[in-house]
């Protein structure tokens, strides 16, 4: 449906402006929960302080208790001659500023949070500072040395403390011509620090949650998703600029024996030495990604190489593993769209060419790489293992382009459902594995984008025991947002006022369209942010709640993200029996990331 043909967006009042502090804090932690590394939250979190505070500059350190240095992770602002943004190597002796420990002590013995201090560059003894900690005197001669250095006024420090233990600092400083930082100041600086380190928190969480999706935990390879996702990739640039792709499929020889005569940890054991030996073949050729596919079967992934050059490291892979201690070696083939297979234009046709290639080393129990497109010789043509790859699909074509489709081969098992949970280490768990079983595997062609999304809500929303989930579609540089697929598992009790059931029933139509500028909570998710909301919770969003509550439900979740189709985001509902929502955001939010990891497709 065009957005011409579109209903007209819902509007709800917008609720008046907050405090300029308040609403400071507000965006950092907004800013903060949206960001996708440390280093981006970090970078998020300098920026906003330098405006909150009138700072002229802000630095976010690091505590690295190894080498007992403060580190600079970023400068923000008006920086001095020497200081760069995002410093390589600006660390100092912790030794030189002794007043974090005497801080961090106070909150040793008392549990409250260290409090912000400031420093002037006019005294070089703490004392004589605004905000200054009793005992501290001769501890800031150092601060107030680099402060005369690079013309700076004053600075404020605040201590940032994760998980119970110091973690570093937050640093902002005013030039010669402002006033200096006051008390006030020096409380609110510590509010701001305390929400950095709740949003480190939350994004450590996060990038956790992307490692366990995106990492085998035996071995520390790369899983089947993450390969997924990079072959995608891979196979775009091979179609636009003929880079040459190549994967090399590795099948453990003898684990079944191993595992059945001598254990399963001695089969474990066997599947870590030869994840070793593949991740040095890795190393061999930059760029390329080692991963563990499952059970017994490996595979490399190599973008940029001549197809020469991943055989031959395939083939001191191959010897190699035959000095595994337990195992028999390995059964290997290769595919590259640098040798003569024809036409590659979906991650299914390389891996079944890859595939064929390592069944016919198995069987011929081959002590070097098959390899796909060099079989064939004088008086044979085509190559063996092109013509059983092609032959074990019986949808292939040789002249296929994107766009034409194929039909989607294999077992398909239907989600069974599971005890309702709200951890988030099952939902991961669950979700992944129905993600896997819907298409999201080497061996199917890959779902659409809505596809993906759709398994996601609907398995989270099974698991969570939601209402009901929604999955919304944003074009590139539109504001106007359209639900594009629902589903409803029991009704709520809504407002039954004419009025209210009028909006109600336009919210949960198939096409219901919302203007983002409306939704600032919904707008930063579909830029790669998540949400919880309950309903008359302090500090929700009036505009958020209105909308959740015309339609009767008691709290959501909401999580979102982009790619090159445009914006996107999942929405579950919940009632009063629905389990809290809240422990499983940031699960949500990487689970979207995966689903969104895959090709890119608008919805119909």
């Amino acid at each position: 449906m065009s957005e011409a043909t579109m209903s007209e967006p819902v509007h709800v009042s917008v609720p008046p402006a907050l405090d300029p502090r308040l609403q400071a804090v507000v965006e950092l932690a907004q800013d903060m929960a949206v960001a996708v590394t440390p280093l981006d939250a970090v970078r998020a979190a300098a920026a906003r302080a330098t405006t909150a505070l009138g700072a002229t500059m802000a630095a976010v350190s690091v505590w690295d208790r190894e080498s007992g240095r403060l580190r600079v992770l970023v400068n923000h602002g008006e920086l001095a001659q020497g200081e760069e943004e995002l410093p390589e190597d600006e660390s100092y002796p912790v030794a030189d500023f002794p007043e974090i420990v005497t801080y961090l002590e106070e909150h040793w013995t008392t549990g409250r949070l260290p409090r912000a201090w400031v420093q002037t560059a006019e005294h070089a003894d703490a004392t004589h500072s605004v905000h200054a900690h009793p005992g501290a005197g001769a501890f800031c001669k150092q601060r107030a040395v680099g402060l005369r250095r690079r013309g700076r006024k004053c600075c404020l420090v605040a201590p940032i403390v994760l998980h119970g233990q110091a973690w570093g600092e937050l640093y902002l400083a005013r030039k010669a011509d402002l006033p200096v930082f006051t008390d006030a100041d020096a409380d609110y600086a510590t509010l701001l620090a305390a929400q950095i380190s709740a949003g480190l928190a939350q994004t450590e969480r996060l990038t956790d949650l992307r490692r366990l999706a995106f990492t085998d935990p035996l071995t520390g390879l790369a899983n089947r998703r993450a390969v997924d996702a990079r072959l995608e990739t891979a196979l775009a640039a091979h179609n636009r600029d003929d880079t040459v792709v190549s994967l090399v499929v590795c099948d453990v020889n003898g684990l079944k024996r191993v595992n059945d005569r001598l254990g399963h940890e001695v089969g474990d054991r066997l599947l870590e030495r030869f994840a070793h030996q593949l991740s040095l073949a890795a190393a061999k050729l930059p760029g390329s990604l080692a991963a563990r596919l499952g059970g017994d079967e490996f595979c490399l992934l190599v973008e940029g190489r001549k197809a020469d050059e991943v055989v031959a490291v395939a083939e001191e892979l191959v010897a190699h593993s035959l000095d595994l201690a337990d195992g028999e070696g390995v059964a290997c083939g290769v595919a590259s769209t640098g040798d003569s297979i024809g036409p590659v234009t979906t991650p299914d046709r390389l891996f079944r060419l890859a595939d064929a290639a390592q069944y016919r080393a198995k069987a011929a129990r081959a002590t070097h790489p098959v390899v796909a497109g060099r079989g064939h010789g004088p008086g044979f043509a085509p190559d063996p293992t092109v013509l059983l790859a092609d032959s074990a699909d019986p949808h292939h074509r040789t002249d296929r382009r994107p766009g034409r489709g194929h039909a989607h081969v294999g077992d398909r098992r239907r989600f069974r459902g599971a005890t309702n949970s709200a951890d988030p280490g099952q939902l991961l768990a669950v979700v992944l594995a129905s993600l896997d079983q819907h298409g999201a595997v080497r061996t199917h062609h890959p779902a659409d984008t809505l596809g993906r999304l759709v398994t996601v809500a609907g398995t989270a929303a099974r698991l969570l025991n939601a209402v009901g989930w929604w999955v919304s579609y944003v074009p590139p540089g539109s504001q106007l947002m359209r639900t594009v697929q629902h589903a409803v598992y029991r009704m709520t009790s809504g407002p039954t006022s004419s009025g209210a059931e009028t909006q109600r029933a336009q919210i949960e139509a198939p096409d219901a369209v919302f203007d983002l500028g409306y939704y600032p909570l919904t707008r930063r998710a579909v830029r790669g942010g998540s949400f919880a909301l309950r309903s008359g919770a302090a500090g929700n969003d009036p505009a958020e709640e209105a909308m959740m509550m015309v339609s009767g439900y008691k709290g959501m979740l909401a999580a979102g993200g982009g790619n090159a189709a445009g914006g996107w985001l999942v929405e579950l509902f919940a009632d009063e029996s629905t389990l809290p929502f809240g422990p499983v955001t940031a699960a949500l939010r990487a689970l979207v990331a995966v689903a969104l990891s895959g090709p890119t497709s608008p919805p119909p």
